[in-house]
This record gives structure tokens, sequence and C-alpha cells, in this order.
């Protein structure tokens, strides 16, 4: 989204407001946000005006025409707003951004808490309850529209519709500064990352595969001003000199010589994993670690600090409670999740902590007795780990990262990966043209038989102005829309993996596959959804505890020999992955597992922590260490700052959330073990899964979606015996 000129485009020809099927992505820009905003909350606010009046009965079908429509179509564009700042970002951009989202805010916020609204959604639901009909309308209320009207009334209690007086002011305040708090937290997490560059020769990053020294590589040329100067080094006059073309040639290979053996590294995932995994030099991997785990902290520039915003966040949650009559933060957070108290929570994630720490501290220890005995590594630091992992990985199963990452193209994955669905699920996947933020993305409609089911974008390469991780959002949900028409869904599917290099096509590392599947999940617990009611199809309305069963079920089928022979194709030669490098690969699958595990549960502890006791928010670090003591077999260097850079708590709606993680493993693996009984590609199974899990959406509880796949209630067994803990 580059901006081309400040001035406001009038609402005919603002791209944000047109209705094709396709959003014109390649046309919006910084400019048509205002104006697109002021029309829509415009009209935002008459529609609740008028639903609200007394010409409009107390009827859901009625409420949805004149509400829910503008309301979906202002949640579309911001939609579009706020998914082009994360993976396109300008200036200009953050800026209207910024602008909008205090008005988004209020609106949103008034119209949670309105309390004539909630005395006609209450009266809806009383007539319903009575007659079994939705209200004045007459029309038989569905077992989905009765859950979406519970969780309608709900949310207007959590949203402060029951606060009066000041009371309700300071809560709308507060919301109108968690909101800017989040967004400022998130981009100072962007800007502190790709501020940091850290230029080396090439000869310094011996161990480190070819194809990301090569983009290292592309990264310098691109970002150096030759033929001036190279990183200081002064061409001018050798250019000046050149009187002839074969002169001027002979300067032009030096200079790319003098290019090609300096190399820029940076903090995003595909350079900084494969550097700290493989980098033989120890300076490299110290100086990168220390400024990724220092980053928007108060070891690093005052602009990019988030403590002072980590800190009123939290407090700001707590405030938010007490208001809402809860004792914590996390306490009014879990009302619409599984689990029902922070201490069973907490409960949980220490009883898997104290399964894992064991297997940790022996695992931990074999580590640390390799690095000295192999690498002359007396003490293992934090940033010597990974890079002491894979050595002990490959030496122990003659198995290695990179040697695998060759068999996995980026094409090929995505056909296994649309193949291995359309045998589960009975669709098919096809690449259709439509515009889109950046050359890289592609987009794809889903079909049963002639029929389409959904849409999404796909998203794959790291690039400047794209926000770290990976993630799923919806850009439109399945809903008969009250106009009469099925409304179809469509996703977002984004993640940061290496782009191609040279020639070559993206090759991803099994991590990276791991984390294409997950998002995948959620992608097709959103688009795969029959139910038509807006607020509890797809992944609206489920659990958040229970909302990643679909995408940590689909990480099962990447450790499974016939799919990844599905998707397999060596980058050179075409050879599917050999059986000896899987059956290696799999022996290699609980490798340190109980350390990642270990982290999990501290993540998910310290968040509870950070959001169940009252005085977090001056003890943020204390409880970070705490944790950590508690928790983990070793403690980290004194600077280091992950939670300064912890999206998911801050910018991500994970708060007092994280332990969903692990909840929902629960579910997943014990899910995923009715594929392994039945056989992986088992139609019948696979149609269940659809059937109860991904088609139900939020429309029937997370609980009672998975007994009906399951037919009984989840245990534990399947996920200790993937985590190699059983």
């Amino acid at each position: 989204m580059t901006p081309v000129t400040t001035q406001a485009q009038a609402p005919a020809d603002n791209p944000l407001l047109g209705d094709a099927e396709w959003p014109a992505f390649s046309e919006m820009r910084a400019e048509h946000v205002t104006p697109a905003i002021d029309c829509l909350l415009k009209d935002a606010q008459h529609a609740l005006e008028r639903a609200v009046g007394p010409e409009v009965l107390p009827d859901y079908d009625t409420l949805s025409m004149v509400l829910d429509v503008p309301v979906e179509r202002l949640n579309t564009v911001w939609g579009h707003v706020c998914h082009l700042q994360a993976v396109a970002d300008t200036p200009a951009l953050r800026q209207a951004h910024a602008d909008n989202l205090p008005r988004i805010v209020d609106f949103l916020t008034r119209l949670g808490s309105d309390q004539r609204l909630y005395a006609k959604y209450k009266s809806v639901q009383e007539q319903a309850q009575s007659s079994g009909l939705a209200a004045a309308g007459g029309k038989p209320i569905s077992a989905a529209r009765q859950q979406a009207l519970a969780h309608a009334l709900r949310d207007f209690v959590l949203g402060g519709a029951e606060l009066q007086g000041q009371a309700r002011d300071r809560y709308a305040q507060i919301q109108d500064r968690t909101s800017l708090l989040s967004q400022q937290f998130g981009d100072h997490v962007l800007d502190a990352t790709e501020a940091f560059t850290l230029d080396v020769d090439t000869t310094d990053l011996t161990g480190v595969p070819d194809d990301v020294v090569e983009a290292a590589q592309e990264l310098f040329a691109s970002a150096t001003s030759a033929p001036e100067s190279v990183d200081g080094a002064e061409l001018a006059p050798e250019v000046a000199s050149v009187e002839s073309e074969v002169a001027f040639e002979a300067v032009s290979e030096a200079a790319s010589e003098v290019l090609s053996a300096r190399c820029r590294l940076t903090l995003k995932a595909p350079c900084y994993v494969p550097v700290m995994q493989y980098a033989a030099s120890r300076d490299i991997r110290e100086r990168l670690f220390r400024a990724h785990h220092t980053r928007a902290s108060e070891l690093g520039p005052a602009t990019w600090d988030n403590s002072p915003l980590m800190r009123e966040l939290l407090a700001l949650r707590q405030e938010e409670a007490a208001l809402l009559g809860y004792p914590s933060f996390a306490d009014a957070a879990l009302v619409p999740k599984m689990a029902r108290s922070p201490a069973e929570v907490m409960d949980f994630v220490r009883d898997l902590a104290r399964r894992a720490r064991p297997r940790a501290e022996k695992d931990l220890a074999e580590l640390q007795a390799f690095a000295a005995d192999e690498l002359g590594l007396q003490q293992l630091a934090y940033w010597d780990r990974a890079y002491a992992s894979e050595k002990l990985k490959q030496k122990r199963y003659a198995f290695s990262s990179q040697e695998l990452k060759l068999y996995f193209t980026e094409p090929r994955v995505l056909e296994g990966l649309f193949g291995l669905v359309e045998t589960l699920f009975g669709v098919a996947i096809r690449q259709e043209q439509a515009p889109v933020w950046h050359p890289s993305v592609r987009y794809y409609r889903v079909w049963r038989g002639e029929r389409p089911l959904a849409a999404f974008y796909l998203d794959p390469h790291a690039r400047t102005g794209k926000q770290g991780g990976a993630w799923m959002s919806d850009l439109r949900s399945r809903w008969q829309r009250p106009e009469g028409h099925l409304q179809l869904p469509v996703a977002h599917l984004v993640c940061n993996f290496a782009p191609p290099v040279g020639k070559r096509p993206a090759l991803l590392t099994h991590d990276e596959l791991i984390t294409l599947f997950h998002e995948f999940g959620h992608g097709l617990h959103h688009m795969l959804t029959q139910v038509d009611e807006l607020a509890v199809a797809g992944i609206a309305g489920v659990e958040h505890d229970a909302v990643e069963l679909p995408s940590q079920f689909m990480e099962n089928f990447c450790w499974e020999w016939e799919v990844l022979q599905r998707l397999s194709g060596h980058v050179d030669t075409g050879e599917k992955l050999p059986r000896t490098l899987f059956d290696r690969m799999v022996a290699a699958r609980h490798f340190q597992s109980s350390l990642g595990l270990l982290r999990q549960c501290e993540f998910a502890l310290f968040d509870m922590r950070l959001h169940s006791e009252p005085d977090a928010a001056q003890r943020l670090m204390e409880v970070m260490r705490e944790v950590c003591a508690e928790i983990q077999p070793s403690q980290p260097p004194d600077f280091y700052r992950y939670a300064h850079t912890f999206g998911h708590l801050f910018d991500g709606g994970y708060s007092a959330g994280y332990y969903g993680y692990a909840w929902a493993e629960v579910l997943s693996a014990d899910a995923y073990a009715a594929f392994e009984e039945d056989g992986v590609f088992d139609p019948a199974t696979g149609q269940r899964f659809l059937q109860n899990i991904l088609e139900v959406g939020g429309s029937r509880a997370a609980l009672e979606n998975f007994k009906a796949f399951r037919g009984r209630e989840p245990k534990i067994d399947a996920l200790l015996r993937h985590q190699g803990l059983s």
C-alpha cells in the first residue's frame, strides 16, 4: 500500500468501498482510509440509532437486516486496513490506521455496551425461550441462532452494557487506550526488528546454508549504494577512470565481487533462525541473540521501548476487570473459554511442566556435555543452544534440518497439502487471478464438486514492511445474509518463509512445513463451516482455548510417510524424500521436545500470572524471572527480554489465553489418534472430523463437538505420546 497523495478521494471512487467479489487490494492507498471510514461509521451509527428505536421490533432477522449489515461492512473494510498495515506497512498507512483506530474502537465499544440494544436482544431471547420462535418474526429459532443469541448477551455484559455512570465512561476510555497501546506495541516490535542489521564478511558465515548466505548477499547488495561505495570502500575514482567498455565491465565485476563478499544479516526469521542454528561464529550468534532478545525493550532505543506500554496495558486490563466485577482480568477473560478459573489453568500448566521437567533436565545435561566434549563450549550459553542442538542431532541421528529442507520446495508442498485436504474432506483447491497487495501473494478458491465453498489469499514470504510470524485471519465469514444470498468465507493465510533465491523455488524447513499446515488448519476451520449464522460460523464463537484444535491437528500429518511422499521433491533432482532420511527424522521427532514443551508452559504460566496477580504490572520482569525459575532447568542471561516482543499477550488477542495452545493440543492429539487408528487417509474418519468439528464451528460447545467426533471426552494420553512423555 504505497501512498500516492494525501488528498481525500470521494467515496464513489474509493477502492475500499467497492462491492466487487475481490477487494481491490492493488488499488488501495493510505489516502483512501479516512474517507471510507467516515462513510461507513456514519452508516453504522445511523443503523444503530434506527435499530434501538421503537419502529424496529425485537426480532432477530429485522435487527440483523438493520444493524448487522452495515456493521459487518464496517468491520470488513477496517479489516482490509488492518491487514494491509500488517503485511504492507508504510508510514502513511500506519498514520491513517492510527488516526482511525480510536474512531473504530469508540463505535464498537458503544455498540457492544448499548443498553437499548442489549434490552432488545434480551427480549428476542426471552420470547425465543418461551415460544421457540425468533421473537416477533415468528420464525423457529435454530440451535446455531440460540448459541449466537447466548453469546451476544454474554458479550454485552462483558462489553460493559450493565455499567452505569462514571464506570461506564471509564470502561469506554479503557477500550480506547488499550487498543492504541496494543497497536503501538506491535509497531515497536516491527520497527525494532527492521532497524537492526549486521553486515559481515561471507567468510564469517561458515556453516550457514548456501541459500541463506545468498539471500544475505542479495540483501547487502540491494541496500548498498554501489558503485560509489561498498561499506565505505571508495569505488568512484576507479569508475571515473574507465575509458572503455571492457574496462568498465572489469570494474563492474570487481565491484560485484566486493559486494558478494559481504552479507547483511537481520532479525527476521528466515535469516535469524538458520544463522543461530548453523553459524560456526559464536560472536555472530551472540550479537544476533542479544539484539533479538533486547528488541523493543529498555536496553535498546527508547523510541521503541515497550516497557511502559506493557505496564499500562496490564494495569488497564485489571481495572477493566474490576469494573465488570471480576477479581482479575484473567477471571474475566476465561468467561467465554472452556477453562473455568485461573487456578484450573495454572494447575494444568504446572502438571504438564512437572511431567516434562525430568526429561528436559536430562536433555539439557546431554546437550551441555556434548557442547563441552565435542564443540569446546565449556559454558553453554543461550546463544549456543540452537547451534549445539543441531550438531548433536546430526551426530545422533545422521540427520540435518538443512538436508531435509532441500526436499520441500514451496510448489510441491502446496500441491501435496491441497491434495491431502481434497482426500480427507472432499474439496478441491484451484488458483485463480485476483487483485493482490504484493506479487508473491496468490489467491485460491475452494470447491466441492462444481460448488464454490470459500476462498483464501496465501502470502507466504518475509519482506520489509511485513510483520513477523504466521497467522490466519478472516476477510469475510460465511453468512446467510438477511438480504437473501449466502456469503461465502474468505481467509488470509500469512507466513514468513524465505522467498526464492535465484532461479530456485522457495524451500521450507520441516518446522516451516508444520507452520504452514497449522495455519491451514485454522483456514479450514474458517472456510469449511456450514453454519449460516455470522456470529458462530467457522472460528467465530469457538472457545479461544479450543480454537487451536484444527490447526494443531493438521500439524500431525507432517510426520506421516505417506503424506511427505506426496509433498516432497528434491529441489535439484525431484527425488521423493528417501525412507532412510524420513526414518531418521521421525527418530529425532522427540529430540529435546521436552524443552520445547517447557517453553510453552513457561509462556502460559507467565501470561496467566501477569493477568491474575494485582501487582503484576509493577513486577513484570520479576514475575518473568520467577516463572522461568519455576519451570526451566536453567536460567537465561540478565538481558533476556522476551516479554517485550510477546505479541500474543500484548498485541494478538491471547492475553490470559496463551495456555490455549497446550489445552487445545490435548484435544487435537486425541482427535488425530482417530486417524492413527483408522488410517491417515481414511475418508470416513475425515468426514466425521469435517462434520463434527470443522463444519459446526462455534454453533455448539467445543467439548460437545469433540465428543460427537470421538465418542467420548478427551484424554491426555495422546498428547503425552506425541510429546514423547508417555
